[in-house]
């Protein structure tokens, strides 16, 4: 170390304002950490009750999920419209824009607790969503909002911590640190910034610890252990990345164009839209005997654990989980999707009885969820750490690559990438790269 570099690493060791951005941003990742316990708490408590309260009564779905729904579009458009939908989009058009009050808008404090609010009472509701989305979206708003306590340098305020935020909420509603940094880089921000990955690894650590501190270390769907020979891995690779990819694909391509088609009769009708969406998902949920309601956990859980499924489930649970974005509540897809593809392997094993249907399964879910995101190494890496199964990594990657293939070819723009331009194009927002000259840490 120069003389010049040694004076300069004093200055800062010696300096208040670094000592308390510092202490002000590990604060802040571990509140991070906290609030995505503290949502999937209420996620896994309100999914329950939904399930004890319906029970035995097929009817009462009819009235409680379009009258539920009717209630949080209500609340979302008069308190926090910026909640609506997943959240990630809204999170990724952050990262574009220039303009400051719309930043501060979309990832307020409000926008953050009103947000994880409706997602609880949409579970109770029954609507098919999941929590691990719209927690990208929480934690991103409470990361930029230590802006207000500390004084960071340009380019952290303006990207640092919404990607720092965002990573550590998806590490922290999945247990899944690795998952975290490899959404970070694939999915948030296609150009991610050496001088952006200290406070990215730092929020992760930091949230990561918390969420264990308070939840233990668990893995999301529990350990699984399945593996391939070598000789029997070719057959299963091409069909559920095919048939994952194409699902995948077009679930993209229908949520994407029933987004665009539907909006000017959302805006007309907002709160009869949402009670329509309701009764949809009610009538797809009398005819699974309740299967697509919430986010699909426990349907998922039980094909690796090597249960067998109902043959229509995935594409009853796409649907469920279509209409119940369409319907403008806020909602993930991560869990739904997930469990589409869980339930796909095991309808997967009726065709090829010689593979274990757990291992069909996190074939399935990879190459799903691959088709829909068209985030392969996030894919794979969520799969793998969920499931705490690395025997299965080099399969799941070969999976992942041709679903990522067969998907781009049916839906053309990814997922998200396609909803963050629908979401500047709606508010009006301008992109582009900041006119002023980055500060230096």
């Amino acid at each position: 170390m120069s003389r010049k570099q040694w004076r300069r690493t004093r200055r800062q060791l010696a300096s208040v304002r670094t000592w308390r951005r510092r202490l002000v941003f590990w604060g802040g990742a571990m509140l991070l950490g906290a609030a995505a316990t503290s949502l999937a708490w209420a996620s896994d408590w309100a999914g329950t009750t939904f399930n004890a309260v319906v029970a035995g009564r097929p009817w009462l779905p009819f009235l409680i999920t379009p009258l539920g729904l009717m209630f949080i579009a209500w609340v979302t458009r008069r308190l926090f419209p910026a909640a609506e939908g997943s959240g990630i989009p809204q999170v990724i058009a952050m990262l574009q824009v220039n303009d400051e009050a719309l930043r501060r808008r979309v990832l307020g404090l409000p926008v953050a607790l009103g947000k994880g609010a409706m997602i609880v009472v949409g579970l109770l509701c029954g609507a098919s969503i999941g929590r691990e989305g719209p927690t990208v979206h929480i934690a991103a708003a409470l990361s930029y909002s230590l802006v207000r306590l500390a004084h960071f340098p340009l380019h952290v305020q303006e990207r640092g911590l919404i990607i720092a935020g965002a990573a550590a909420g998806l590490a922290a509603a999945f247990n899944t640190p690795l998952a975290g940094i490899v959404f970070a880089i694939e999915e948030m921000s296609r150009s991610f910034e050496e001088r952006t990955s200290g406070i990215v690894l730092t929020a992760v650590i930091l949230a990561g610890m918390t969420a264990i501190a308070l939840h233990g270390n668990y893995h999301y769907f529990g350990s699984v252990e399945v593996s391939l020979p070598i000789g029997q891995l070719l057959l299963p690779v091409l069909v559920c990345g095919l048939l994952g990819g194409l699902l995948g694909g077009l679930f993209s391509h229908f949520l994407v164009l029933g987004t665009r088609h539907l909006a000017p009769l959302r805006r007309a009708h907002p709160y009869l839209f949402a009670a329509s969406c309701g009764l949809l998902l009610a009538a797809v949920g009398l005819g699974t005997a309740g299967l697509t309601f919430g986010t699909g956990y426990d349907e998922a859980r039980r094909v690796l654990s090597g249960g067998e499924g109902n043959s229509w489930y995935p594409l009853a649970k796409l649907a469920a989980t279509l209409v119940s974005y369409w319907s403008g509540i806020p909602g993930g897809i991560f869990a739904p999707t997930l469990s589409t593809g869980a339930g796909l392997g095991a309808a997967l094993g009726e065709l090829l009885t010689s593979t274990p249907i757990p291992a069909l399964a996190l074939l399935s879910m990879t190459a799903y969820f691959t088709g829909v995101v068209r985030s392969p190494i996030t894919a794979v890496v969520v799969v793998v750490e969920m499931t705490n199964d690395h025997a299965m990594l080099l399969p799941l990657m070969g999976t992942a690559l041709v679903a990522e293939w067969v998907s781009r070819h049916v839906c053309a723009e990814p997922l998200y990438k396609a909803l963050a331009h629908a979401y500047l194009h709606n508010t009006g927002a301008t992109t582009g790269k900041d006119p002023r000259p980055p500060q230096t840490p």
